[in-house]
């Protein structure tokens, strides 16, 4: 068994702002296996300034995973704690190896294109009036559920921005979920999160910086509106340091992205924390190219969920790899017609 890896470079079709910058390009690593003739596929991917593994050392370490592939997936998770996202990269990768299709890791009815899974539509923090048209394009494109990134223009404009959508699309035609990705003061959360309340949300993420246990935990515990953990779950590595998070905090939700909590394993451990404390739960993707989005939306489909899943982001890219995955009113789905054209 033989593994390695290349480097690449995703373009964006469109800079898009996040609470840490505007994105023109996002770096993600490609691992191979290779054993006779057979090829397994994944992506390592980090978000730089927000992963715990975005580390000097890090193609250090996917060089070292590489070197000692032979010593099986188990071994290598349990090396790389430190570094989720190549936890993920290696368990899709070994998944593809083993697979009879290598990019069909989770059979299921999702990829025999039996049914769809429901996703929310991404509104990009920027201007005022280019946030509205993404609102507006993305419910005449048959989404029902959006999200809307806040904290980058002035609260006043975002809320009056929600009342906009709210005016014409009640709860039941809309959900609407806010993530302010811990742009909020704590002295000021409460207050705002009492004026979003009003305007009939499903929840909002982050409302705080990550770290702030004791305070997110008195929001938590007195807010209107239902608060989803996102940042908050990164680097947090043992089950006891898990428990102790949700114990002390006890979110509404948690937000699991695989490349920032450790793979499929770590978003597993979240769920049956979560779940034994009755907190809900979503699955995002981070950005990922076609490769990762592809592995995340056949697990995400397995754990049965509900909820509008955060999966919507493979078409942001002008270099992305060609896949059968496509989003179709609202909802993200695999076209086993279509073929992949891997790099």
């Amino acid at each position: 068994m033989k593994a390695t890896y290349k480097k690449y470079i995703l373009e964006f079709k469109r800079p898009s702002g996040t609470s840490r910058g505007i994105l023109n390009t996002k770096e993600t690593w490609f691992i191979e296996i290779h054993k006779g003739t057979q090829k397994g596929v994944g992506e390592c991917g980090i978000l730089r300034g927000l992963s715990i593994d975005d580390r000097p050392d890090y193609e250090e370490k996917l060089q070292w995973a590489c070197s000692n592939i032979s010593k099986g997936l188990d071994y290598l998770l349990n090396k790389l704690v430190e570094f989720p996202s190549i936890q993920f990269g290696l368990e899709t990768a070994f998944l593809s190896l083993n697979a009879k299709n290598s990019f069909e890791i989770f059979p299921s009815a999702f990829t025999k294109d039996e049914t769809a899974i429901p996703i929310n539509g991404l509104v990009w923090m920027g201007e005022k009036e280019y946030m509205k048209t993404q609102i507006l394009e993305k419910i005449e494109r048959g989404f029902r559920c959006i999200k809307m990134k806040i904290g980058a223009i002035d609260f006043q404009s975002e809320i009056e921005l929600l009342k906009s959508v709210r005016k014409e699309f009640s709860p039941s035609d809309i959900e609407l979920r806010v993530d302010a990705n811990g742009a909020f003061a704590v002295t000021e959360a409460l207050e705002k999160l009492k004026i979003l309340a009003d305007l009939q949300l499903h929840s909002i993420e982050q409302p705080i910086k990550a770290g702030q246990w004791h305070e997110m935990a008195e929001l938590c515990n007195k807010t209107p509106l239902p608060i989803a953990l996102d940042e908050e779950l990164i680097g947090i590595f043992t089950v006891t340091k898990k428990q102790e998070l949700l114990q002390t905090i006890q979110p509404q939700y948690l937000i699991l992205k695989p490349s920032l909590v450790g793979g499929f394993q770590g978003c597993d451990t979240w769920i049956t924390l979560a779940e034994k404390q009755n907190c809900g739960w979503w699955i995002t993707s981070a950005l990922e190219s076609n490769v990762g989005l592809n592995a995340i939306a056949q697990y995400t489909f397995t754990k049965n969920s509900k909820l509008p899943q955060g999966l919507g982001t493979g078409s942001l890219y002008t270099n992305n790899v060609k896949s059968p995955l496509e989003v179709n009113n609202g909802t993200l789905k695999y076209n086993p017609s279509s073929s992949w054209r891997y790099l």
